[in-house]
């Protein structure tokens, strides 16, 4: 059974694969953009600032924007589609291509003008620094 008779009543999740797999079959040759999960990122920290490195195969350095205003890093680009033949067609697409928009919220004020980015073998690094005025400040106490 397929999962559309009783059985379907018994596993939610079995229905649900089955119209996946389904729509996966009548929409797997259209073209999607670039999900909002896009690039993966890591972020850490340490007392002076954040470094945050994106995995982004396929995007050239030229196609990004990168932009930091207070607490959010904000990444967006296009992974552009390979160029094939007119008579080709896709048999597998897996690989998202399109515009994409990340944003990386951080845990304390960026100070903008020491922002620093460098792309190597598909993975974008920024160094931001930790704004002066975000920085902990160490009080003496007068007795």
């Amino acid at each position: 059974m397929n999962g559309f008779g009783w059985q379907g009543w018994w596993n939610p999740w079995q229905r649900l694969r089955e119209m996946e797999r389904e729509m996966s079959r009548l929409f797997g040759d259209v073209a999607s953009p670039v999900g909002a999960t896009f690039p993966p990122v890591n972020v850490y920290t340490d007392n002076e600032g954040a470094t945050v490195t994106a995995e982004l195969p396929g995007v050239e350095p030229k196609d990004l924007d990168i932009s930091v205003r207070d607490r959010t890093l904000v990444l967006r680009g296009e992974r552009k589609a390979p160029e094939g033949a007119d008579d080709e067609r896709w048999l597998r697409r897996e690989r998202a291509f399109g515009q994409f928009t990340r944003s990386v919220d951080l845990p304390f004020a960026v100070d903008a003008d020491k922002v620093e980015a460098s792309c190597r073998d598909g993975v974008l690094k920024v160094q931001l620094q930790r704004s002066e005025a975000d920085k902990p400040k160490q009080i003496t106490v007068q007795s």
